[in-house]
């Protein structure tokens, strides 16, 4: 390795796939025309951004092919989201990259993640279309409020103050006037 190699740092990466697609997301945030180019076998990724603004560069040598003709790029602000489609679908990829070695920028993204037993009604086979809606569907954008009243912020009502719970709390007491 190159002295390069030493400095520029790869950007985080997250993954996960289903039985014909990967997702793959780049975490780099405030990074402006990037380059990114995605090959059968490989994709390399190269910003500068982040909190330091300095160079990040990564190449990501793939388990196996995909289908770089139908990539979808979709930039998302702090993220680069990609779909890459497999070349052969079928079995899971024990792992995103050809080296079985473990890479401290790679993670997996258990957001989007399904394991190989899950049922495809679960969104197996998914339109890369309706990924954005999968996104504000996880984000939980607009969702209802779980545990709570109608606008979505927590009832207290039902909860049990013990056995004191009529009596007045200290809390209640009428505060001293100021000399």
């Amino acid at each position: 390795m190159g002295d390069q190699a030493d400095v520029v740092t790869p950007p985080p990466v997250m993954w996960a796939q289903r039985s014909n697609l990967l997702f793959v997301t780049i975490c780099l945030e405030d990074c402006k025309n990037p380059t990114i180019r995605i090959e059968a076998d490989k994709v390399y990724f190269k910003g500068v951004g982040g909190t330091e603004k300095k160079e990040h560069e990564v190449t990501i040598n793939l388990y196996k092919e995909i289908d770089s003709d139908k990539a979808v790029q979709s930039p998302k602000g702090r993220n680069f989201e990609l779909v890459l489609y497999k070349k052969e679908s079928g079995p899971f990829w024990p792992r995103l990259t050809k080296e079985n070695k473990k890479f401290h920028w790679l993670k997996s993204d258990f957001n989007k993640w399904q394991d190989e037993d899950d049922s495809e009604e679960e969104g197996g086979n998914m339109d890369p279309n309706s990924l954005e809606e999968m996104m504000r569907q996880m984000g939980g954008l607009g969702g209802g409020g779980v545990g709570g009243g109608l606008d979505g912020k927590p009832n207290f009502d039902d909860l049990d103050m013990g056995e004191d719970a009529d009596e007045p709390d200290s809390d209640d007491d009428e505060m001293p006037d100021l000399e």
